[in-house]
């Protein structure tokens, strides 16, 4: 399937999943008035869920940002905040969530960061993101166990599966870091089977590539080890991420002045939807998301209100990433091409001036022959 094709079906799956959800929300015949019931909603709430948006991006953003700091990489963070929310946008639009991790690799590497370094920077948020979902949803889930098993009952069997596919990714990647050569034979072979299906074009240098880019990674993960308080870093920023995103559920159940369900019992819930969801292939979960919305919160969102519930949630913590990714994409690229055009002029500045200076010296031999 040529990317063509998978960028129409992962549009026509975002669309759909937008009118599945407009659907939804209006057609609830508990609800009265669908649009008096938006016009009402709590402001202070809304805002509260704007927050969440962007703490979500900011600290995903400050985990790279230090990690790339730690290394000698002086890079700013507001270009940080960019490439997270560009990777934030390709996780959006592609199956599995598969295009967003290189794309930030590929922003990082034009903000002049080594692919290996920027590879092992995205790794980390990834692995440290996985792990600490895993560790906060499974903490709620015990604490709230009698709370999770009313509410969920039968529904119980997609979190443990989602939970057991989130944590295996942690020891997946992290044993590029003690097996080496595993990770290198399975390139390798990889490659080779690429290029004879003509994929890959010159598989040697292809290999070698892959090599510095492996040999990088394994040494900044190795260096990584050995600073604990840069892992724990990680890790916080990771919570604090996590828990902006998880958050705003709270914020949407308060937003329509709903009452009577503590807010740590909405976090267990958020935090196990995410775990039961993210794993899904198509397209920023969708269908997941939404299903397991409505399923997880039935009952909790009263009098007609879960739908439009849905549209408030989804809108903060899916579509507002797909509206500023698309905005971010577009600043990147001219942000790219003023630096490649000042680049040049400061190039073509300099050949003048060791022209100048070639001719000075071609003066001064002429001048000095006759003597």
């Amino acid at each position: 399937m040529n990317s063509k094709l998978k960028g129409i079906l992962s549009a026509l799956v975002i669309v759909l999943s937008i009118s599945i959800v407009i659907i939804v929300a209006f057609s609830n015949k508990e609800l009265g008035n669908a649009w008096d019931t938006i016009r009402q909603m709590d402001l202070i709430w809304l805002a509260g869920l704007l927050l969440c948006w962007a703490s979500y991006a900011v600290f995903e953003a400050m985990g790279t940002w230090s990690y790339l700091r730690s290394q000698g990489y002086k890079i700013h963070l507001p270009r940080v905040i960019g490439v997270a929310l560009i990777g934030l946008y390709y996780s959006n639009i592609t199956p599995s969530a598969a295009g967003g991790q290189p794309m930030q690799v590929n922003s990082l590497r034009k903000a002049g960061i080594p692919v290996g370094y920027g590879t092992t920077a995205v790794t980390i948020r990834f692995v440290c993101n996985q792990f600490m979902i895993c560790l906060i949803s499974l903490v709620l889930a015990i604490v709230h166990r009698d709370f999770v098993h009313q509410q969920l009952g039968g529904a119980m069997w997609a979190a443990r599966i989602g939970w057991g596919i989130n944590f295996l990714a942690v020891p997946l990647v992290t044993l590029a870091a003690f097996k080496r050569s595993w990770i290198q034979k399975l390139v390798e072979k990889l490659i080779a089977l690429f290029a004879k299906m003509h994929l890959v074009r010159e598989p040697e240098k292809q290999i070698e590539k892959a090599t510095e880019v492996l040999n990088t990674y394994h040494t900044a993960l190795i260096d990584l080890i050995h600073c604990p308080g840069q892992i724990l870093l990680q890790l916080l920023y990771s919570a604090l991420s996590l828990l902006g995103l998880t958050f705003s559920i709270v914020f949407t159940y308060h937003a329509f002045g709903l009452r009577g369900t503590p807010w740590n019992q909405l976090l267990t819930l958020s935090c196990l939807l995410f775990v039961s969801a993210s794993y899904t292939p198509l397209p920023g979960a969708s269908g997941a998301q939404e299903g397991g919305f409505l399923l997880y919160f039935n009952g909790i969102f009263t009098d007609g209100t879960i739908g439009l519930a849905l549209l408030v949630w989804r809108f903060f913590t899916y579509y507002l990433f797909l509206i500023v990714g698309m905005f971010t994409v577009l600043n990147e690229k001219l942000l790219v091409r003023r630096e490649r055009h000042r680049r040049k002029k400061a190039a073509a500045a300099e050949v003048p001036e060791e022209t100048a200076e070639a001719e000075g010296e071609e003066e001064t031999e002429a001048t000095a022959e006759p003597e």
